[in-house]
């Protein structure tokens, strides 16, 4: 069985307790969790959580995430061999992703950035990835209500192959569009599209959400995220994608 990410799914259920240091220093964010259970004729347990911070200045933006994602599902089957057959809870998700970048403001719209993106996934064409781009960045709205920005620029990526164990590096093109809208007081729309591409494998995620709020603190958010690899093994799939409805918690 393959190794589970015990500590990543115990630093999201863990860091809003550490939320406090954070904002002492400038920092704010959000911390988000979500939690399914089914019971019946079928079993299975979810979890997804995701935490992100950021620091800005007159000069310099700083930012970081990570998220998290397990899901374990009941599988029947004869598991020993023996002829008899058997229920077992196995895991059919596991995932977890840390990211963060510094821009360097030119002026109010543009800036100079640096990004850095790991992941680790047990049920991905590639076991893991890790990237480090530099960039420009703009953003073509920046309203009250409204902003998009945009990033472009070159990077590099090591992989490692879920098929054969190679890892590889490459050059890629990064390229992000970070979309968000203030639909009324209490409801806000975002939409956040990364693409890293490469002659060996393009990546490319797609985040889309709609976030309700309860109080200054809390709000409901529901999500339908999206993940794909154009260059996969057999019997692998090249698009992954996950409908959520997370609780949020905002560190202010």
């Amino acid at each position: 069985m393959k190794r589970t990410p015990l500590l990543a799914t115990a630093l999201i259920a863990a860091l809003p307790f550490a939320s406090v240091s954070a904002q002492s220093d400038g920092w704010s964010g959000t911390g988000e969790f979500g939690f399914a259970m089914a019971r019946g004729n079928a079993k299975s347990d979810n979890a997804n959580g995701k935490i992100a911070f950021a620091k800005e200045d007159s000069e310099w933006k700083h930012s970081f995430y990570l998220a998290a994602l397990r899901n374990k599902a009941e599988v029947i089957g004869d598991f020993n061999g023996d002829g008899v057959v058997e229920e077992e809870m196995q895991l059919s998700a596991n995932r977890y992703e840390f990211g963060a970048s510094s821009a360097l403001k030119l002026d109010e719209i543009s800036s100079w950035v640096a990004a850095l993106r790991y992941e680790n996934d047990d049920f991905a064409p590639y076991e893991h990835q890790t990237t480090f781009s530099i960039g420009y960045g703009h953003k073509f709205i920046n309203t009250e209500r409204t902003t998009l920005l945009t990033e472009i620029g070159p990077g590099y990526r090591r992989a490692k192959s879920a098929s054969t164990g190679d890892t590889d590096s490459e050059l890629i093109a990064r390229g992000l569009l970070d979309y968000k809208h203030q639909i009324t007081t209490t409801t806000s729309l975002y939409n956040l599209l990364l693409v890293e591409a490469g002659s060996d494998n393009t990546f490319a995620s797609n985040e889309f959400g709609v976030a309700v709020s309860i109080n200054e603190k809390l709000a409901l958010k529901a999500g339908f995220d999206a993940r794909h690899n154009t260059d996969v093994g057999p019997g692998i799939k090249k698009t992954d994608t996950l409908t959520k409805l997370n609780l949020v918690y905002n560190f202010k």
